[in-house]
């Protein structure tokens, strides 16, 4: 064989022979393309497909012969091109391939889709504000639900992103508006909580004034939105978050017809100008956020009932845990021995429920200790009503320490506390009974002057820090309105009887005995501190007083010493001054010039018409018991000048009803004897007079027999 020809079969040269047409096509201009029926392949696929070889298992020439070489992966995948030289995936298309010259047929049966172009899917861009937004629900409903002021001031600074903290102010305000008075409140002491220190001033206003702005919208879900944000405004103001001026500056920005401005009319008229508005303010949602140390033994009595009626331990020490007071357990502990004592049936059961709680740690040892201390240190009072308290006690005691669950120290402990704080002698004892009584009467009547009156008239200054002291204990288990009244007491009484020392002197025996209080006024550390601020705020003491007090508790007195330093504190923070004069809402209530003016007229009322039960109800009504012997005095003197004795059937009923007691009585006729020479002035006979209703008064019991005895003797 002269040629290669010899290799070829005849069905290979007949292929060849077709293959010279198709290389003209693949050479020719794309503008023309030539169109092929879709069932027909070109001559080079079928080359391709036949895998012509050459002998020995070489490839065939390619000489000549438009046959494409058939591409392979690194992987060693065999690939097939594409028809018409378009590449797939990876491949750089087909040959002299032209924009906007191809088309896709997706009815193609050669059609791929990774042939078609790259789409752009467009994605939402992140806002920070709206991830923000999102952030604070959640810690406005956890605040709600668990009341935790801390943590939600630490979760919002985590948070970061301060520029947004007026939105905070706006969400916070807004969610507590559709719900309960409890979150309302919730969220005042909140907003207080963050001023300054994690919220800046100006975002607050500018919080409020988003809502002012909202108010609108806000209308139509929450119908009341007018008289709600207004209060919520009025108590900012009180609050000191907002300054007085905020609402003539905003008015100025607002339209006359939106709510916004009707908001800030209410706030102004309705509740920043009333009388007494401040305390007014502050008690509309309820006060305080916790429970107080009433409503909390109250519990702990009715849980302790439960239990010894039912016996189930388990349950019991799920009540206890509820309080959530761990520090006040000790009243727990208390006030099951005293059940156990006066139901003697129920010992058993009580002395299980103590065991187990201590032995799964729910009361600790140091506040099971502090129950049975507490319970050592009143044990002669509770003799009076259950005769074996003393011996019960001293059995329970041994079984308790032998048991496991009361510190085997106790009774060592209880001993040095008895010695340290020892029966006070006579002087003393008399000396707080007075006071004590003194100091209610003030809570009542709010006359400083007859206060001052009766400390001098008692002419014991030594004993003035002991007064301090007493004033404040009494103070701080009542509501903000006889704490006010206590600082402003003690701003008069240092002007009048009380020097610096005396005010040291009786902030270091209040500080001494800080634990023993917070047994019984959950907040002690945190109202003592207030005092202190309040003191140096109102110049009663110097801020180097602070130190002094400081060095002279003893070194065991942690508790005063962390007061102390609170109260430092207090004062170094912004606008401390406004603050703390604020921080009991300003004002001490009725003055005393009012009281008496009711008690006038009452008096001129029942004179004029003689109904002795309408005057009894309205001295009732006054609600001042302690004040009563002012009704005495102007009743008496108003029987002299009108020569009627209608004022002593008034006295007589009100003696046998128990309305006025003799000792008010006592007073009351005290105060006309001391008073008698002015009074002859106006009434030539007024000393016959009183002497006259003072044998009256003594035949019908209202006065003891020794009145006035003594002076007379004298």
């Amino acid at each position: 064989m002269a040629s290669g020809e010899g290799f070829l079969t005849e069905e290979q040269r007949e292929m060849l022979n077709v293959a010279p047409p198709n290389v003209e096509v693949l050479s020719s201009s794309p503008k023309s393309p030539t169109l092929k029926s879709p069932g027909t392949k070109s001559s080079s696929v079928l080359l391709s497909e036949h895998h012509v070889k050459a002998p020995g298992g070489g490839r065939a020439s390619a000489a000549g012969i438009a046959v494409r070489h058939v591409r392979r992966t690194h992987s060693g995948k065999h690939i097939r091109v594409k028809k018409d030289g378009a590449g797939g995936k990876g491949t750089w298309g087909k040959l002299l391939d032209t924009e906007g010259e191809s088309h896709l047929d997706r009815n193609d049966p050669n059609y791929d889709s990774g042939e078609e172009p790259y789409e752009l899917v467009g994605t939402a861009v992140s806002d920070p504000l709206d991830d923000y937004k999102k952030s604070v629900v959640s810690i406005i409903e956890e605040y709600f639900s668990t009341g935790d002021v801390e943590q939600a001031a630490s979760d919002l600074k985590e948070l970061g992103s301060t520029e947004y903290h007026p939105y905070f102010i706006k969400r916070l305000v807004s969610m507590a508006m559709d719900r309960h008075d409890k979150e309302k409140e919730m969220t005042s002491v909140l907003l207080s909580a963050l001023y300054a220190d994690v919220i800046s001033p100006t975002q607050i206003s500018q919080g409020f004034y988003m809502l002012l702005e909202s108010a609108d919208d806000l209308s139509v879900d929450i119908p009341d939105t007018v008289n709600i944000l207004a209060l919520f405004i009025a108590r900012a103001v009180v609050d000191d978050i907002l300054p007085p001026a905020f609402i003539a500056r905003v008015r100025k920005m607002l339209p006359k017809s939106s709510k916004g401005f009707q908001v800030l009319q209410t706030a102004e008229k309705s509740y920043l100008s009333a009388p007494h508005h401040a305390e007014l303010v502050e008690r509309r949602w309820g006060g305080s956020t916790q429970f107080t140390v009433e409503e909390v033994k109250k519990r702990i009595a009715e849980l302790l009932r439960e239990y010894v009626e039912s016996g189930d331990t388990v349950e019991a020490c799920r009540c206890i845990r509820q309080l959530e007071v761990s520090f006040f357990y000790h009243e727990v502990v208390k006030r099951a021995l005293v059940l156990a004592m006066e139901m003697r049936s129920a010992e058993p059961l009580i002395l299980k429920l103590l065991k187990e709680a201590s032995e799964e740690g729910l009361i600790s040892s140091s506040q099971m200790v502090k129950g049975f201390a507490r319970l050592a240190e009143s044990i002669d009072d509770l003799s009076l009503d259950i005769p074996s308290a003393k011996t019960l006690f001293q059995s329970i005691v041994p079984q308790a320490i032998s048991e496991g669950w009361l510190d085997a120290s106790f009774p060592k402990t209880s001993e040095e506390n008895g010695q340290a704080h020892g029966p006070d002698d006579e002087k003393v004892k008399q000396y707080k009974k007075h006071i004590v009584s003194i100091i209610h009467e003030y809570f009542l009547s709010d006359d400083i002057p007859e206060l001052i009156r009766s400390l001098e008239d008692l002419g014991q200054p030594e004993f003035n820090p002991i007064f301090l002291k007493k004033l404040i204990t009494l103070a701080m288990d009542r509501k903000n309105k006889e704490k006010e009244m206590a600082s402003v007491l003690l701003s008069a009484l240092h002007i009048e009887i009380f020097s610096t020392e005396d005010i040291v002197n009786g902030f270091v025996l209040l500080l001494e005995s800080a634990e023993d209080t917070a047994l019984d006024i959950l907040d002690a550390s945190n109202e003592l501190a207030l005092f202190l601020a309040r003191a140096v705020i109102d110049d009663i003491l110097a801020p180097l007083n602070l130190e002094e007090i400081s060095n002279r508790l003893p070194p065991n007195c942690s508790s005063g010493l962390e007061t102390v330093c609170t109260a430092q504190s207090l004062l170094s923070a912004r606008h401390a001054g406004e603050r703390i004069l604020r921080c009991w809402g300003g004002g001490t209530g009725w003055a005393v010039e009012d009281a008496k003016d009711k008690i006038q007229k009452l008096l001129e009322e029942f004179e004029s018409s003689g109904v002795l039960s309408e005057a009894c109800q309205c001295i009732r009504d006054l609600g001042m018991p302690f004040f009563n012997h002012e009704v005495v005095k102007k009743a008496l003197v108003m029987a002299m000048e009108k020569k009627n004795d209608r004022m002593l059937d008034l006295l007589q009923v009100c003696f046998n009803e128990g309305l006025i007691t003799i000792n008010q009585m006592t007073k009351g006729f005290g105060r006309i004897k001391d008073g008698l020479d002015d009074l002859a002035l106006d009434i030539p006979n007024a000393k016959d007079k009183f002497t006259f209703y003072v044998d009256h008064a003594k035949e019908r019991s209202w006065l003891l027999p020794s009145f006035g005895l003594s002076d007379d003797a004298s």
